[in-house]
């Protein structure tokens, strides 16, 4: 689904929706590797834990939910927006009530 901005803006198309859980209200750094393991160790250790911001800012957005935009507008490709920050959704897009600047890119 596309995603613009409130000035008609495209900011690009939603990755992944994520619900919002009201309890959710710390965030656990996952627990690394031994470098000396398996492959499949290796691989889980490589793993990205979503959303990938500062732990702060991921509580936040676990609580309220969030949209991950993937994006040619920042470096890391994708952006996270809050719940609150979406204006409308149709079967044809999102809109956002900010501009894509005040989006969290992620890390």
């Amino acid at each position: 689904m596309r995603v613009v901005d409130p000035g008609g803006v495209e900011v690009g198309v939603v990755d992944l929706v994520q619900r919002g859980d009201p309890n959710a209200v710390t965030v656990q750094a996952a627990p690394t590797a031994d470098p000396g393991g398996s492959l499949d160790e290796l691989i889980e250790s490589a793993a990205v834990e979503e959303p990938d911001v500062p732990a702060d800012l991921a509580a936040r957005l676990l609580r309220s939910g969030y949209l991950k935009v993937s994006t040619d507008l920042v470096p890391a490709g994708a952006v996270y927006v809050l719940a609150e920050q979406i204006d409308t959704v149709t079967d044809e897009r999102v809109r956002l009530g900010v501009p894509v600047a005040d989006l969290h890119p992620e890390e």
